[in-house]
């Protein structure tokens, strides 16, 4: 191998190696764990003091006032390019469109005759959405939060961020909030973040779900909210892109969708998975172009560090192995790429063809962004219209219903000793058959 490739080439890896290449870097969640415990502690006992003592702490945050007021949102929208309000105005379109198609309407079926049952969508009342502001201000992760939760028809939708240099939000995040329906913002980022809306402090209130991505603090945080009764859309660590390119691949297009991944972050991983030697080697000489000309080259590489590509002898065999690893995104630019998407189980969101780019799901074709990496995907879907409801489910019984499962209902509670729930319906059993003898008398 040549000193300019940027991505380490394996070849064709015995399948009893998959699961250990699959695996992701892990951090030292203990040390972690220990210092949300120590914030979370701080929080619920001094609330708004304790957030703000962390907020200059960790993000030197310099005002006494978290709270973001309604002439800062509506001054943003000044700070906003009217080129990217048009861009936002079409992504939001494109979400809403998607998002609205997942309602569902509401079947009763008859289970037993005079038994129905059915289910019903309530939305869940007040959910917090965190956006990351550290190296990016990631606003088109507000419209994919905030425009599902006002659909389902949350009452309040709360959004936390992590002021940037200046001690503010970033503006594109304000106006994407504002124009998808956020009922408070936060410039507050973190554990103290998390924190506070786990927990509800005089400013900030309880949120019922937590949603949204970010760094290791921040999971780390949404993992300890679970124990302390507060929901989280997923787990999810760093980002990560899985591509699979056979010979009918563009390999320029295949390095600027590795590099689109890599940018996120050092801890960010890609991989590239091929029956071509040539491909691959054309795919890292474009790597070489591309990189040379990102303005967060540094980040990109450090990511490529970590990333590989993995040689095998056909492309049903990669996707066999794309299976295993269970990426965040997938890319299957191959020959008959919807035919072959059949073959994939495990995977966030996948992209389909030369044209498919994973950026476009990140911001504009109507798809989620919010997605399970580090190997969730093979049990977590990414967050939909479905993550901001709860379903509820009915069921009405007449009195022929109560005479058609009665008996088996009666059984099944003496077999397991529940006697006060077989005389519930003993009771009621008792009263049909007396009013079925009264009309029988009658007629």
């Amino acid at each position: 191998e040549n000193d300019t490739l940027k991505v380490k080439t394996l070849n064709n890896p015995a399948e009893r190696k998959w699961p250990q290449l699959a695996e992701r870097s892990a951090i030292k969640q203990a040390r972690l764990m220990e210092l949300v415990d120590k914030v979370f502690y701080d929080i619920r006992k001094k609330g708004d003091k304790a957030v703000l003592k962390y907020a200059r702490q960790f993000d030197r945050f310099s005002a006494d006032d978290f709270t973001v007021d309604h002439e800062t949102i509506e001054a943003a929208s000044q700070q906003v390019s009217e080129r990217l309000k048009q861009a936002i105005a079409l992504a939001k379109s494109n979400i809403e469109k998607f998002h609205f198609s997942q309602k569902e309407e509401i079947v009763k079926v008859e289970t037993s005759p005079g038994v129905v049952c059915w289910r019903e969508a309530r939305p869940i009342e007040k959910v917090g959405i965190y956006v990351p502001g550290g190296t990016a201000p990631l606003f088109s992760t507000v419209l994919m939060l905030a425009i599902p939760a006002k659909i389902a028809g949350c009452k309040e939708i709360v959004l936390c961020s992590p002021p940037g240099k200046e001690g503010a939000i970033h503006p594109a995040i304000l106006y994407a909030a504002n124009l998808a329906g956020v009922t408070r913002i936060y410039a507050v980022g973190g554990i103290q973040a998390i924190g506070a809306m786990s927990f509800g402090t005089k400013s900030v209130p309880k949120v019922e779900k937590i949603f949204g991505p970010g760094n290791q603090y921040v999971m780390t945080a949404k993992h300890a909210a679970q124990y302390y009764g507060t929901a989280i859309d997923m787990p999810a660590g760093p980002s990560e892109l899985l591509v699979v390119a056979d010979e009918t691949c563009r390999p320029s297009f295949v390095a600027a969708d590795l590099l689109s991944q890599a940018e996120h972050g050092p801890d960010s991983e890609v991989i590239l998975l091929s029956d071509n030697k040539k491909v691959v080697k054309e795919i890292n000489k474009e790597l070489d172009i591309q990189l040379a000309n990102l303005p967060r080259k540094e980040m990109a590489e450090k990511a490529l560090k970590n990333s590989r590509a993995i040689l095998f002898k056909d492309v049903e065999t990669c996707i066999r192995f794309s299976n295993v690893y269970a990426p965040e995104h997938l890319i299957l630019a191959v020959e008959n790429p919807v035919l072959r998407s059949r073959e994939v189980t495990n995977a966030g969101s996948v992209f389909l063809g030369n044209y498919s780019c994973e950026s476009a799901g990140d911001y504009a074709s109507g798809t989620n962004h919010t997605l399970p990496t580090s190997g969730y995907a093979k049990a977590y879907s990414g967050v939909s219209l479905d993550s901001f409801i709860k379903k509820i489910t009915f069921q009405q019984l007449s009195e022929e219903g109560i005479v058609g499962i009665g008996v088996a209902v009666e059984t099944m509670a003496e077999a397991e000793e529940l006697f006060a729930h077989k005389n519930a319906m003993t009771l009621r059993l008792g009263e049909v058959s007396a009013q079925q003898a009264k009309n029988y008398e009658n007629s």
